[in-house]
């Protein structure tokens, strides 16, 4: 199994570790629900060294992308950006998603990591017709630090020039990657840092009073914020459309083809399947693959939990359009009523539902 280089860091601080993706990653380091919350009020730190990074090179690395990616790079032109999009095949099933880096002299993309073999060949593939060159960098360590208090508490191990970051943008830092990303919905920064200095700078972090956070809180708090989790909430047998990513589809450019157009135009959205947002106040727990029914049809429920900071369940459901709101759930033979709402329940601080 694979280890981060923080590996050693995350037994000796008690760490709870289990197998994601092929990787060993601390799920918890005590209690997940005040993980959870610590992020919310104040700040957490998260080892995702497991994601996958790729290095562009090459005169054509935006003409390759604007090819690779539905969501257009010519939005992140301007180096200092960075891009959300799905990755899909042909079809235009979503393989995975990604953010990708206009970091001035290259573009550099970050994926999930079990699909890390799949997308470099993916990649190598597509690039053929292309002057742009693939490189897995396997020397890189990832650190998420997520919270409203993030700023600060990078500031105060001297990374300083932060504080006028707006999301999405990317800079560099004392010979780190920073961006302002991240997978929780509050304020954060995300560090690409070589693997020789990651230690030092984690130990800094927690010196500082940020709190190291498992992968289980980081699941809960990327549900209440609305985002998708990948081989979970969808996979190549859905298209954007269906996972509540209309949104990253680019048709401005009506000259530009990319890979899985010409299968979207054909899909009527009227008729496609929807992912919204499900609440059970009652007793009872949302977990994936039971069943959603409401007076227009139904569906399933994908990602499922009880959500720290609401006091309830809370999941994603992909289901049939003309639910008005209202639905019924399946647990353990008993039915109970939920609510249906759109996603996220909650940004930045905020309640959104």
């Amino acid at each position: 199994m694979n280890k981060t280089t923080l590996y050693d860091m995350h037994i000796k601080l008690g760490a709870k570790m289990v197998d994601f993706g092929g990787w060993s990653m601390p799920i918890n380091y005590g209690s997940q629900i005040n993980e959870h919350k610590i992020v919310r009020s104040n700040v957490g730190i998260f080892d995702v060294s497991h994601m996958s990074v790729f290095d562009l090179s090459g005169p054509e690395q935006e003409k390759f992308l604007k090819n690779l990616l539905p969501n257009d790079v010519q939005k992140i032109n301007t180096p200092g950006r960075a891009l959300y999009s799905p990755l899909l095949n042909e079809a235009g099933g979503i393989l995975d998603d990604l953010i990708v880096y206009n970091l001035g002299d290259h573009y550099r993309i970050i994926s999930n990591c079990a699909t890390c073999s799949q997308n470099h060949g993916w990649f190598t593939k597509q690039s053929d017709n292309y002057d742009v060159n693939i490189e897995f960098m396997n020397n890189f360590s990832i650190i998420a630090v997520q919270g409203p208090n993030s700023g600060n508490i990078l500031k105060s191990i001297d990374m300083n020039g932060l504080d006028e970051m707006n999301d999405f943008d990317v800079t560099n830092v004392n010979s780190m990657m920073v961006a302002k990303t991240g997978y929780t919905g509050e304020e954060g920064f995300e560090i690409v840092i070589d693997n020789a200095n990651v230690k030092s700078l984690w130990a800094n972090l927690i010196d500082a009073g940020a709190v190291p956070i498992g992968l289980g809180a980081r699941d809960t708090l990327r549900l209440e914020a609305g985002l998708n989790l990948y081989g979970t909430d969808m996979d190549s047998a859905n298209h954007p459309y269906e996972s509540n990513l209309a949104w990253t589809l680019d048709f401005k450019d009506i000259d530009r083809n990319f890979i899985g157009k010409s299968a979207l135009l054909k899909i009527d959205q009227t008729a496609c399947k929807e992912l919204k947002g499900i609440i059970l106040r009652d007793k009872g727990i949302l977990r994936s693959h039971q069943m959603i029914e409401h007076d227009s049809g139904g569906g399933e429920i994908l990602s499922g939990t009880f959500s720290p900071s609401f006091g309830f369940s809370i999941a994603f459901a992909r289901i049939d359009k003309g639910h008005n709101g209202e639905g019924k759930v399946q647990i353990r033979n008993n039915e109970f009523k939920v609510e249906i709402v759109s996603p996220p329940f909650m940004r930045k601080g905020k309640i959104v539902i």
